[in-house]
């Protein structure tokens, strides 16, 4: 009988297991563990296997878990959570003879060629070059920007840290917003605005602005007043938007991403209603004498909830992923 391998996306919060066939990408027996009730990584995934009853001889000898975090070297610590890891121990502690460790972000782009037509909404049609770059760019704990590329066999991962670029104001709304994130943080990047905590840190700059004492105190909040008419959290909300698709649209330039761009993350699928009638395609295109370049460009919301465990099940025998 065929072993399954095993899969993970593990973020600061929730460690995202499942199992997979050999030679195929649909996760099964998917589970969702809080970090918190674990030691560390090792002990969550024993517990998972035993969850799922794939121990003895169904125990997996393969895996591939992506983390919220740099991932470069032979030790791996969690940015948000308390573990920390080698990958020597946690391959020798399961028994794997294939172990494979990998950015979240990473996985989210090797996903997204993997993503059913039915969890993808179009924002913009265009016109998607088959053998192209596809740009992947997603809010939530940061701004993650990567690229896939459908290489000969197998597609081939482009990681980048394209969310720590110099945020670059284009009115005199983002001038003032820039000098009031300035004075609190010097250098900013678009991450420090594209992102959860960014949401929120707009929606407080909006209310200094306007001389306005915050009502809100997280993102979630933010969302919700910008749906019952307040209308400091309403353009805040707007305006975050529009930030992105200037953001989304200088990637897509900087990537030649004509195989199309994909909006990814945990935030955009709640604001779905917000992005047709939001100026993130007026930013988007707003690329001067390039504007007809990113016009054309298919520009889709990503909605599957498990494209990082896809990416996963892709990176597991990718040679392109070491």
């Amino acid at each position: 009988m065929t072993r399954p391998a095993l899969i993970g996306d593990i973020g600061g919060t929730n460690a995202r297991f499942a199992l997979v066939t050999p030679g195929a990408f649909a996760p099964h027996d998917i589970q969702s563990l809080p970090c918190a009730e674990y030691p560390g990584i090792i002990e969550a995934a024993r517990d998972y296997l035993e969850r799922v009853g794939a121990t003895g001889d169904q125990a997996p000898r393969e895996a591939c878990l992506a983390f919220a975090c740099p991932v470069h070297g032979e030790r791996v610590v969690m940015t948000n959570n308390h573990w920390a890891f080698t990958r020597t121990e946690v391959r020798e502690a399961l028994n794997l003879e294939l172990f494979k460790v990998i950015n979240d972000f990473m996985a989210q782009a090797l996903g997204v060629p993997h993503v059913a037509e039915d969890e993808r909404v179009t924002l913009q049609a265009g016109h998607c070059a088959p053998h192209a770059t596809r740009l992947v760019i997603g809010p939530g704990t940061g701004l993650g920007v990567a690229g896939v590329f459908p290489g000969r066999h197998d597609w081939i991962p482009l990681p980048t840290e394209g969310g720590h670029v110099t945020f670059a104001p284009t009115d005199e709304r983002e001038q003032n917003l820039l000098r009031h994130f300035r004075n609190r943080y010097g250098r900013i990047s678009v991450e420090r605005l594209l992102c959860g905590q960014g949401l929120l840190d707009l929606y407080v700059a909006h209310c200094s602005l306007k001389g306005a004492n915050p009502q809100h105190r997280t993102p979630a909040e933010v969302t919700e007043a910008a749906g019952s008419d307040d209308p400091i959290a309403r353009d805040t909300l707007q305006r975050f938007l529009k930030i992105l698709g200037d953001v989304s649209g200088d990637a897509a330039l900087t990537m030649g991403a004509r195989g199309g761009v994909y909006l990814c993350g945990g935030i955009l699928p709640r604001l779905l209603n917000w992005l047709p009638d939001s100026r993130f395609l007026e930013a988007f295109h707003d690329k001067g004498r390039m504007r007809d370049y990113t016009a054309s460009l298919p520009v889709q919301v990503v909605t599957a909830p498990w494209t990082g465990l896809l990416g996963a099940a892709e990176a597991l025998h990718n040679p392109e992923v070491e």
